[in-house]
C-alpha cells in the first residue's frame, strides 16, 4: 500500500488528543532489527557497521550520494569514533528500514498547524510516522544533523566490544584497551580489527557507551579524501544509466505539455519506419518508444509526434504572473509571523514601498532523470537514483500491484539533484515498460523532457514595506509574499500519489509556513508581519536547493540595501548595528567585507553585499559584479561562512563553493519561461547559465566555531543573488527587483 500522508484522521483516534495518539499505535513494533546483507566473513556490529575478517571497515549509508559528499561525511563520523584507518573505510547503501529514517526532514514536510499546535504530542508523532513508515529522506542538509549521533554511537559501540574481545584473550580489563588507525592496543600488544570482529559482537555493550576522549589521531576535522572521488574521476561510478542487464532494451518518453495532459493520437507508422525501433508503450498520460539503443528510441518518439489535450487553459507565463499578482486580493492569505502591532507605526507615516518577482527556477542537473527496470509476474528490481527510495519503492509497487516487499530498489548515485529526485515518476514508468515488453528496460528523459516535466523552485512576488526612524532604526517591516505552497505540492505527489495537477490545486488555497522560510529578518527591528499568500499558478512546483529561503533572501537583502540608501547610512553598517542578537551573521559579514576590500558601496564601485541564515549556519557574500554590451558577469565572491564544526572541512568548502556557483546561475538565467504549455527554452545553452568568462576570483572563508555542525548544502545559495542586484545599483543607479537580474534570460 501506499504511504498516505501524515492527517489528522489517521491520529487523532480516540478520546482526548494525546490519549488519541497513544491509542492509534499502541499495537505497532517497537524493537527494528538490522536488516542489512552481510556476506561470508563479515560480522555485522549495527544496523551502521560491518567489519570483515580482512579489517574492511563497511560503513551502510542511508542518505542518496549526490555530490553534496554524504558517502564520506558520515562514515568519516564512524571512524573517527572507532578509531579506524581511514584507507580501509568502504560504503554500502543501506536498504529501506525503520532504522533509517529521516525524522528531521520529515518533520519539514510533515509540518502543519494542527501537529504545531499539539507540542510535544505533535512532534513525537511525527517522529513516530517517520519510523514507522521508514521515511528516508536525502534533502533540507539534514543528513549530518540527523545521523551524526547515531554514527558516532555506532563507531563507539564496535570499539567497546573489540577492546572487549581483544581484552578477554589478553585477560585485562577493557577499559585498559583503545584503537588506533584500526590496531587494537593495551600499550603494549596488538591486534588488527579484522582479526577480532567475529568475537567482538558476542559481547554485550556496557549501559552508558563511553565516546573516544582526545584529540590525538582523531578524524573528525580532517580533511581526508573523500571516499566517492577516484571512481567519479576514472569512470568506474555506475549511474542509473549505465547499467546492464542482459536482453536490455533502451525507452525514451513523452508525456505531453504542463498541466492535465492526455495521450489522444500518435503516429505508430512513422515511428516504425526508425531503424533500431522495437514498440511504442503507452498509458493516458504519457507515451514511450522502445528501441535497441536510446537515439533510435527517440527519434520514433520524434517521428510518431505524439498529440496531448490539456484539460484548461495552456499555461504561460503571463499567467504565472497575473495568479501571483491575483493572490494579493485572494481569501486565503494569512499572516504566519507577526512582532509587535504594526498598524500604529504605518498610520500616518511616511513608507517605503518595493515589489520584487523571482520566475520558476529549473533544476538543470548534469544526470537527466534515467531507471533501469526487470520486471517479472512476481517481482521487480529498478535501479535508480532516489532522495526517497522508501516512497518509490512503495510507487512502484503500487503501479505495478505487488507488494513492497516484492520490489527491490537499488539505491545508484545521482548526478546531481538539487531536490529534484525526491520524484519518483521516472522509476514507476520504467517499471511499466519493463513489464509490457517483457524485457529489461533502461529508460532515460532526454534534456528537453526533463525541463517540460521540471517541477522548478516556484516563482513568487513579494510588496516589501518599511517604516525609518531615528538614526536609520526600522521601526516596522511588512512582507507580502504570494507563492505556491510547493513542499506541500511535492510531498502530495510523492508520499500521497497525487498527481501534479491535483496537488497544485490542493495546495493553492493554503498559506504554508514553508512557503515564506527564511522571511523572518534576522535584523533587530520594531514591529514586523510576514504575511503569505498561496497562489494557483497552472504549474506544479517542487523542492529546490534552499527552497523559499532563495527567494526570501533577495526579497529581504535588497529592500534592506534600499532602505540603508534611503536612511543615508552605508549598507554594512545599517546592517551591522541591527545585528547585535545576531553576531555570528554579524562576523560573517565583517569578515566578508574585509576580505574583499568593500568600499562602502559607493557608486562605480560594483560592490555588493548581502548575508543570509538558514539550517544553522551563516553566511555573508561581497561580490563585484559588471554589466558589459548586456551581459552581467562577476568578477569576484567572497563568501564567508560559519557552519559550525564541520566534520570535512574541505567537503564544507566544496559545498559552499557549489551553493555559490548555484546561486550565480539563479541570478543569470536558469528560469523557467512558458507559452502555450511548453518551456521556451529547452536548451541549456539558451539558459543564460554562467561561463567560464563569466565568473572571476572566488574566495571562501570558513570562520572556525565550536558550534555545533550546521547545514551546508544550501547556506551560500540564497545571497548571491541580492548581492549581485546590490552591486549592480552601484553601476547603473537602478534597482533590479527580479530573477534573473536581466529580461530575456
Amino acid at each position: 500500500m501506499r504511504s498516505a500522508p501524515i492527517s489528522r484522521r489517521s491520529l487523532l483516534i480516540g478520546g482526548g488528543v494525546a490519549t488519541g495518539l497513544l491509542v492509534a499505535w499502541s499495537a505497532w513494533p517497537r524493537r527494528y532489527l538490522p536488516n542489512v546483507n552481510v556476506a561470508p566473513g563479515e560480522t555485522l556490529f549495527n544496523a551502521f557497521l560491518k567489519v570483515d575478517r580482512a579489517g574492511q571497515i563497511v560503513v551502510i549509508v542511508p542518505q542518496l550520494e549526490m555530490g553534496q559528499g554524504v558517502t564520506t561525511v558520515l562514515p568519516q563520523i564512524l571512524a573517527d569514533e572507532l578509531g579506524a584507518d581511514w584507507r580501509t573505510v568502504a560504503v554500502q547503501p543501506a536498504p529501506i528500514s525503520p532504522l533509517y529514517a529521516n525524522s528531521l526532514l520529515a518533520a519539514e514536510d510533515l509540518d502543519s498547524d494542527w501537529l504545531r499546535l499539539l507540542g510535544d504530542a505533535g512532534q513525537w508523532a511525527q517522529r513516530e510516522y517517520a519510523q514507522r513508515s521508514a521515511l528516508m529522506l536525502t534533502g533540507g542538509s539534514s543528513s549530518a544533523a540527523m545521523f551524526e549521533d547515531a554514527y558516532r554511537d555506532a563507531g563507539a559501540a564496535a570499539r567497546v566490544l573489540l577492546c572487549k574481545a581483544a581484552a578477554a584473550r589478553w585477560d585485562i580489563g577493557w577499559e585498559a584497551c583503545d584503537i588506533q588507525d584500526g590496531v587494537i592496543t593495551d600499550g603494549q600488544r596488538t591486534l588488527r580489527i579484522g582479526e577480532l570482529a567475529g568475537e567482538a559482537a558476542a559481547f554485550a555493550l556496557p549501559e552508558i557507551l563511553p565516546l573516544r576522549q582526545g584529540t590525538e589521531g582523531r578524524l573528525i576535522g580532517q580533511d581526508v579524501p573523500r571516499i566517492d572521488l577516484p571512481s567519479k574521476v576514472d569512470g568506474a561510478t555506475n549511474f542509473a544509466a549505465d547499467i546492464r542487464l542482459p536482453d536490455m532494451v533502451f525507452a525514451s518518453i513523452r508525456q505531453g505539455p504542463v498541466g492535465d495532459a492526455r495521450l489522444i493520437s500518435l503516429n505508430e507508422t512513422a515511428a516504425a519506419k526508425v531503424t533500431g525501433f522495437l514498440k511504442l508503450v503507452r498509458s493516458d498520460r504519457w507515451v514511450a518508444a522502445v528501441g535497441t539503443n536510446w537515439w533510435a528510441a527517440n527519434k520514433a518518439l520524434d517521428a510518431a509526434d505524439p498529440l496531448f489535450r490539456v484539460d484548461g487553459a495552456l499555461l504561460d507565463s503571463d499567467r504565472i504572473d497575473s495568479a501571483l499578482e491575483t493572490a494579493f486580493a485572494g481569501q486565503a492569505g494569512r499572516r504566519l509571523y507577526q512582532q509587535g502591532d504594526l498598524l500604529p507605526v504605518f498610520e500616518g507615516a511616511t513608507i517605503v514601498a518595493s515589489e520584487y518577482q523571482v520566475a520558476p527556477a529549473l533544476h538543470l542537473t548534469a544526470e537527466t532523470p534515467a531507471a533501469t527496470a526487470r520486471v517479472l509476474p512476481d517481482r521487480a528490481e529498478i535501479w535508480m537514483a532516489s532522495q526517497a527510495p522508501s516512497l518509490t519503492r512503495a510507487a512502484i509497487a503500487d503501479a505495478l500491484g505487488l507488494p513492497e516487499a516484492a520490489v527491490t530498489l537499488y539505491p545508484m548515485q545521482a548526478g546531481g539533484s538539487f531536490g529534484s529526485r525526491m520524484a519518483h515518476d521516472v522509476g514507476v514508468q520504467a517499471a511499466l515498460i519493463a513489464r509490457d515488453i517483457g524485457r529489461p528496460v533502461q529508460l532515460m528523459w532526454s534534456r528537453l523532457e526533463e525541463i517540460i516535466a521540471d517541477r522548478p523552485r516556484p516563482p513568487a512576488r513579494a510588496r516589501m514595506a518599511a517604516k525609518l526612524g531615528r538614526g536609520g532604526r526600522i521601526d516596522g517591516w511588512l512582507a507580502k509574499v504570494a507563492a505556491p505552497s510547493a513542499l506541500a505540492e511535492n510531498w502530495a505527489r510523492i508520499a500521497g500519489g497525487a498527481l501534479p495537477h491535483d496537488a497544485m490545486r490542493a495546495a493553492a488555497d493554503r498559506a504554508d509556513r514553508r512557503a515564506v522560510a527564511g522571511m523572518v529578518p534576522a535584523y533587530a527591528m520594531g514591529a514586523f508581519a510576514i504575511d503569505h499568500y498561496p497562489a494557483d499558478i497552472g504549474l506544479p512546483t517542487g523542492r529546490w536547493r534552499s527552497n523559499a529561503d532563495h527567494y526570501a533572501a533577495f526579497f529581504n537583502e535588497c529592500f534592506i540595501d534600499e532602505l540603508a540608501r534611503i536612511a543615508g547610512i552605508e549598507p554594512l553598517s545599517f546592517r551591522i548595528q541591527m545585528l547585535g542578537d545576531q553576531p555570528r551573521l554579524a562576523h560573517c559579514l565583517s569578515t566578508a567585507s574585509a576580505l574583499g576590500g568593500w568600499q562602502g558601496g559607493i557608486a562605480g564601485s560594483g560592490q555588493g553585499l548581502a548575508c543570509h541564515a538558514m539550517r544553522g549556519s551563516f553566511a555573508a557574500v561581497m561580490v563585484e559584479a559588471a554589466l558589459t554590451d548586456g551581459r552581467l558577469s562577476v568578477g569576484r565572491i567572497v563568501a564567508a561562512v560559519d557552519c559550525g564544526e564541520q566534520v570535512n572541512p574541505d567537503i564544507a568548502r566544496q559545498q559552499i563553493e557549489g551553493g555559490l556557483m548555484f546561486g550565480l546561475a539563479s541570478a543569470m538565467g536558469g528560469a523557467a519561461r512558458y507559452a502555450k504549455g511548453m518551456p521556451v527554452r529547452g536548451i541549456l545553452g539558451r539558459l543564460g547559465l554562467p561561463r567560464l568568462a563569466d565568473v572571476g576570483e572566488i574566495t571562501v572563508e570558513i570562520i572556525r566555531s565550536t558550534a555545533r555542525a550546521g547545514g551546508i548544502g544550501e547556506v551560500a545559495v540564497p545571497p548571491v543573488a541580492p548581492a549581485i542586484a546590490n552591486a549592480l545599483f552601484t553601476v547603473t543607479g537602478q534597482r533590479l527587483r527580479t530573477l534573473p537580474l536581466l529580461a530575456g534570460n
